[in-house]
């Protein structure tokens, strides 16, 4: 719900949605804290990440996960978590955590350990068939370079698996994936991905206000973004329809922004 009308803001699909989701990183919220978030942003986000392996060390977890459902916003244990439980061969227990805190979303990665990849997408289509499955491409090593193709195969197959969406790594420091190390997008790998995956399918972990503004550019108000901090979560808003400076002409008619430009142009040969 806005505060006042405005023409020239680009539409927004209603919760619960299938694109231009905004998925916020809980990295140790306290209680008080997540209800202030909740006040203040609740409305603009669709899931949040209890991030690595925060739930094993948050404060509160089961309140915490209440208030989230009871918002109307879908909470998941972060894929380092998932990692964490299927290294130690423990992959029922973590099914059964799952249901212990009555999770319908779950997310399934390989960024800290190496999973056959057929082995990941068993993993995922069994998973599917009781809940929401999120599933991460991409190594959280630097160092670790994959190509274009194989970048399309797996989320490729990890869809057909049953994924949901698939969430295209980027870390919460924005700079391995399909970013490169100075946290500017890998745009070769992106153009490769979307021409044969469709972009309402991939989630894209995008933490820095640049990477952010460059999604918008490309793919709209509705692409789907990850690893939003939690007082970012209204300026990404504004990003998105346009009520900063970095996206401010992406909606406005065109005539509007010659003119608006062509002003700016003549103020500065005034002065």
């Amino acid at each position: 719900m806005t505060n006042f009308d405005l023409p020239y803001i680009p539409d927004r699909d209603s919760k619960p949605r299938e694109r231009g989701l905004t998925m916020m990183m809980d990295k140790g919220l306290s209680l008080g804290e997540v209800e202030q978030f909740i006040d203040a942003s609740g409305q603009w986000t669709d899931i949040v990440k209890f991030g690595f392996g925060t739930a094993f060390l948050s404060k509160d977890l089961d309140k915490k996960l209440q208030i989230y459902r009871e918002n109307n916003i879908r909470p998941y244990f972060g894929g380092t978590l998932f990692e964490a439980f299927y290294a130690r061969g423990m992959f029922e227990d973590y099914l059964r955590l799952l249901d212990k805190y009555n999770l319908d979303l779950a997310e399934i990665s390989d960024g800290s350990i190496i999973i056959p990849h057929h082995e990941k997408c068993e993993l995922i289509a069994r998973m599917a068939k009781d809940r929401t499955v999120l599933s991460e491409v991409g190594s959280k090593d630097s160092g670790i370079l994959i190509s274009p193709s194989k970048w399309i195969k797996m989320m490729s197959t990890e869809l057909q698996a049953g994924s949901w969406k698939v969430i295209a790594e980027g870390r919460e420091s924005g700079n391995v994936g399909v970013f490169r190390p100075n946290g500017t997008a890998h745009t070769f790998l992106i153009n490769k991905i979307i021409a044969k995956v469709k972009p309402e399918s991939i989630l894209w972990e995008a933490p820095q206000k640049n990477q952010q503004v460059w999604f918008i550019k490309l793919f709209g108000a509705n692409v789907n973004l990850g690893n939003i901090a939690h007082n970012e979560v209204i300026p990404l808003e504004c990003l998105r329809i346009g009520l900063r400076g970095d996206t401010f002409f992406e909606n406005l008619p065109e005539d509007y922004a010659i003119r608006l430009k062509q002003v700016d142009s003549d103020s500065e040969m005034d002065d």
